[in-house]
């Protein structure tokens, strides 16, 4: 039957993705970047909205709820996938709203008024059935994806409202969203970049082989020397894995130590960030939020024997570090 093969299709397109999350966790999947990840995140959730078997929007969102858990749950440290799930969630109750004639912002006071007064659960005021909400809500939901092809597009765009000619710029890693910053601005503008390596993943000479290719003088740096050349730097630009609730930073290892240092010498911090790393989550518990990969950069396989590693990619910023953030549109902190 036609509906059971979309069925399977969906399933397996599913249970594929959860194993290329999986393996991202080990650098060995498919998936390069939370760029690409937000993108086949957003797109598998438009095919199971398209595809699913729902009469009314609450049935809609218990499955896009339920698939959303064993994504996150997939790889945890990506919390690009859980941004992509709320927001597809919101587009769901925006256009349910929009079918009934009426806001969100109304219908989530009337839902907070009912659940003080009746204790009934919110879940009711999406049970009524719209014909065509199926078709609007994946109308939406192509919109976002298109507003994903373009957000590196629209930070890269600001580039030269920051760096000026003969400056010098200090980066660490490789950020896809501050390369292409940085290239946007070197079109018109000579400037010098310096990129600590990120030790023991050495992402630095990676961007610092890119910016080169066009034209861009760089120079690398071991970490241990960030704060000897912090002096000397103009501007310190950095990506993010993730936008804390908070105002912090969840970035690669020796961003912090980047931050400190430009915090010492009263250098500007500017983060290049797109709006789907915007995450409600709290560091609350710092644990939580790290990720484990081998430490077989670090020490060899004949030591395993000797004494116990543990390698994380990841260091969490503070608030108050972090100086302004570069988004889809300028939000200074």
């Amino acid at each position: 039957m036609p509906g059971a093969d979309k069925e399977t299709d969906l399933s397996e397109r599913i249970e594929s993705f959860l194993s290329e999350l999986k393996r991202c966790g080990s650098g060995a999947g498919s998936l390069r970047g939370s760029a690409e990840t937000a993108r086949e995140t957003t797109a598998l959730l438009r095919r199971t909205t398209a595809q699913a078997r729902w009469g009314n929007a609450g049935e809609l969102m218990e499955i896009i709820r339920k698939e959303g858990r064993r994504m996150t749950a997939a790889q945890p440290s990506e919390t690009t996938v859980g941004n992509m799930v709320r927001r597809v969630l919101k587009i769901i109750r925006e256009e349910y709203a929009r079918s009934r004639g009426s806001s969100e912002e109304t219908d989530q006071q009337e839902s907070l008024h009912k659940l003080l007064t009746s204790g009934g659960s919110s879940e009711d005021n999406f049970r009524q059935h719209f014909a065509h909400l199926k078709a609007n809500v994946i109308e939406a939901i192509n919109e976002l994806l298109t507003e994903l092809e373009g957000t590196t597009d629209n930070i890269s765009m600001q580039a030269l409202e920051h760096i000026h000619s003969n400056e010098v710029i200090m980066t660490i890693g490789r950020s896809r969203t501050v390369e292409a910053f940085l290239k946007d601005a070197a079109r018109k503008r000579k400037f010098h970049v310096i990129v600590a390596e990120c030790a023991p993943f050495c992402q630095g000479h990676e961007m610092a082989t890119s910016l080169c290719k066009e034209d861009i003088e760089t120079t690398v740096i071991p970490d241990a020397a960030i704060f000897a050349v912090m002096s000397r730097v103009n501007k310190v630009i950095i990506g993010t894995q993730t936008v804390l609730a908070n105002g912090g930073l969840r970035a690669v290892n020796g961003t912090h130590t980047l931050a400190l240092a430009a915090k010492h010498h009263s250098t500007p911090l500017i983060v290049c960030a797109p709006m789907f790393k915007l995450s409600p989550q709290f560091p609350n518990e710092e644990d939580t939020f790290h990720k484990f990969v081998s430490p077989h950069e670090v020490l060899p396989f004949t030591e395993g024997n000797v004494t116990q590693q543990h390698l994380t990619p990841f260091s969490t910023l503070k608030t108050e570090i972090v100086n302004k953030f570069r988004k889809k549109k300028l939000t200074q902190k």
